[in-house]
């Protein structure tokens, strides 16, 4: 299986907001966001990937298929400051179990180097699990968890847990 972790240029965005689309129907289940009278969930902050500094948008790619994406910016919603947050991660589920998203973590953690935020949210076990391994192994247990954190609420009032860890 080769992975590989692709930068998306401009000419990518309609491919990213297919895919957020998928990501978003996946997360409704624990957001409980309702679809817009297009049948659409939309990702409101999708232009300021190519706008504005300090926002970098990756598609993964399985033996050159699209496998999923990693969306990464600068905004803080918990009191630490941190020089990066994951705002989006999707793994489709064909390529799930097999270390994709495992690699794709520590890759883009590699990546951009310096203090990094990363949001969960509870009910989604499977991600917490995830996370917890991954940020676990990758920073040999040097993290810190913020359990339902007040500053980190979810669309359906939902506090989230917030990790803090440095690459």
């Amino acid at each position: 299986m080769d992975i590989d972790i692709v930068a998306a240029g401009i000419d990518d965005k309609e491919v990213l907001r297919n895919l957020l689309e998928k990501y978003d129907y996946e997360f409704s289940q624990y957001d409980k966001r309702d679809v817009n009278k297009l049948g659409l969930y939309g990702y409101e902050y999708l232009d300021h990937y190519w706008t504005e500094k300090n926002r970098f948008a990756f598609f993964v790619l399985v033996d050159s298929n699209l496998a999923g994406f990693v969306m990464v910016n600068d905004f803080c919603e918990g009191k630490v400051k941190t020089d990066f947050s994951l705002s989006e991660f999707f793994v489709m589920y064909k390529y799930r179990r097999f270390g994709v998203g495992s690699y794709t973590a520590k890759k883009i953690f590699g990546m951009l180097k310096g203090k990094w935020q990363l949001k969960r949210h509870p009910n989604n076990k499977g991600s917490a699990l995830f996370w917890d391994k991954v940020i676990g192994e990758y920073t040999k247990g040097n993290y810190r968890l913020i359990c339902s954190c007040p500053d980190a609420k979810y669309d359906d009032g939902t506090l989230g847990d917030l990790y803090y860890f440095e690459t």
